[in-house]
C-alpha cells in the first residue's frame, strides 16, 4: 500500500474522511423535537454554572483526564452536558449511521443497545435513521442522572421506540453485558475508560451486536481508539462497512495522518456564550468504525466502495486531483481530466467523503 503523499515543511498533516453528507444538517423531524426539548431545558440552567461544567466536561472529550468514574456527577453536569454535547454527538453519530445504512439499505434494527449512552443521544440519532420502524431500545449507563435527564428528554421524541426505552444504570468495563442485540453503539465513550476497560467494552459489543457502531472524538487520539477498536471487532469476526472500503489493516501511518469526519451543528446559545462563537453552526469532527457479523449481513448492497476520498479534492484548470484510500492499494492520489469526460465532471462535483467507482 503507498504511503501518504508528503505534506510541505511546517504544514500539519491533514486529517483524513468525511462522510458523503458530514456538512449537510439533518433537518428530520426526530432531530428538530431533540433541539426543541434542549431549548427547554436551557431555560433553568444558570449560564455560570452550565459554563464551568461544560469546562469540565470539554477536557474529559479531549481526552486529558481518562477515568472509569462517572463523569456526569449531578443534574447541573447532565444539563450542561444535554444542552451542549447532545447537539454534536446526535449529528455525529446520525452522520455515521448514513454510511452504514448506504450499506445496509434492506436492514432495520429489531432492538438497539446504547452503551454509556447518557441522556440518549445516540438514540435518537437511532430514531431519526429509522424513523416509525418497531424497535427496542436499551441506554445503559452508569449515571443515574443522565439516565434520568434521557429518559425525561425521550418522552418529548416522536419515535415511539424512544419513548418506550429502557434506561438502566450499568457499570461500563469489566462487568458489562449484554444481551444478543442487532445494534449496539458505542458513542464518545472509550475516551472516558481505562485502556483495559475499553478492550473488554469493545468485545462484549462484537459478542452481543450483529451490526457494532462505534463513534469517538475526531482527535488523533479519539482515532487510535477507533484504529484500536477495528482491529478488535476485526479480530472478533465482524466485517467492517463504514467507512473504510475494505476491512484489510488502515493504511494511515500512525503519528502522520488520522481519519475523522464532520458533521454540521446547528450552535445553541450556551455554544456561543462557552465559546464567543457569533457564527450559528460548528462542524463537529469525529471518528468512527461500522461493522457486522456474517450473520447480520443480508440485505448488505454488493455496492462497496472501491475508493473514498480521503481530502478536500483540488480543483485545477482542466484537472481534479483526488487523494483516496482504495480497496486495493491503500492511499493514492488520482488525477482526473477532461479527456475522462463524465468521470471528470463527477470528480468536480466529487466532495471530501464522497465515495469513489476508482
Amino acid at each position: 500500500m503507498h504511503a501518504p503523499r508528503p505534506a510541505p515543511a511546517g504544514t500539519p498533516a491533514a486529517p483524513l474522511g468525511a462522510p458523503t453528507d458530514a456538512t449537510r444538517t439533518s433537518g428530520a423531524p426526530v432531530g428538530e423535537e431533540l433541539r426543541d426539548a434542549l431549548a427547554r431545558l436551557l431555560d433553568g440552567l444558570p449560564p455560570r454554572q452550565a459554563t464551568q461544567a461544560v469546562d469540565r466536561l470539554i477536557a474529559n472529550y479531549r481526552g486529558r483526564t481518562p477515568t472509569d468514574a462517572p463523569v456526569l456527577r449531578d443534574r447541573s453536569d447532565v444539563a450542561a452536558y444535554a444542552a451542549y454535547r447532545m447537539p454534536a454527538t446526535y449529528q455525529a453519530v446520525r452522520s455515521a449511521l448514513a454510511a452504514l445504512r448506504a450499506r445496509l439499505p434492506e436492514w432495520v434494527p429489531a432492538d438497539h443497545v446504547d452503551v454509556g449512552g447518557g441522556t440518549g443521544a445516540a438514540s435518537w440519532a437511532v430514531a431519526d435513521a429509522w424513523a416509525g420502524a418497531e424497535r427496542t431500545t436499551t441506554v445503559l449507563d452508569w449515571s443515574q442522572a443522565a439516565l434520568a435527564l434521557g429518559e425525561e428528554l425521550a418522552a418529548s421524541s416522536p419515535d415511539p421506540a424512544l419513548r418506550a426505552a429502557r434506561w438502566r444504570r450499568q457499570a461500563i468495563g469489566s462487568g458489562l453485558r449484554i444481551d444478543p442485540t442487532d445494534l449496539v453503539t458505542v458513542s464518545y465513550v472509550l475516551g472516558e475508560l481505562t485502556p483495559e476497560d475499553r478492550g473488554l467494552v469493545v468485545d462484549e459489543a462484537a459478542r452481543a451486536g450483529r451490526a457494532v457502531m462505534i463513534v469517538e472524538p475526531g482527535t488523533p487520539e479519539g482515532y487510535l481508539r477507533i484504529r484500536e477498536a477495528r482491529d478488535r471487532l476485526v479480530g472478533a469476526g465482524l466485517r467492517v462497512v463504514a467507512p473504510c472500503p475494505h476491512s484489510d489493516t488502515c493504511p494511515i501511518e500512525v503519528g502522520r495522518d488520522w481519519c475523522h469526519f464532520a458533521a454540521r451543528v446547528n450552535r445553541s446559545s450556551l455554544h456561543r456564550q462557552v465559546k464567543g462563537g457569533t457564527l450559528p453552526y460548528e462542524d463537529e469532527k469525529f471518528s468512527y468504525v461500522a461493522a457486522i457479523r456474517a450473520d447480520g449481513a443480508e440485505g448488505l448492497t454488493d455496492a462497496a466502495p472501491a475508493a473514498r476520498v480521503v481530502r478536500k479534492p483540488q480543483i485545477r484548470k482542466g484537472m481534479v486531483l483526488l487523494d483516496l484510500c482504495t480497496e486495493q492499494d491503500g492511499l493514492r492520489r488520482e488525477t482526473v481530466t477532461k479527456r475522462h469526460g463524465e468521470l471528470y465532471r463527477a470528480a468536480r462535483d466529487a466532495e471530501w467523503g464522497d465515495a469513489w467507482p476508482s
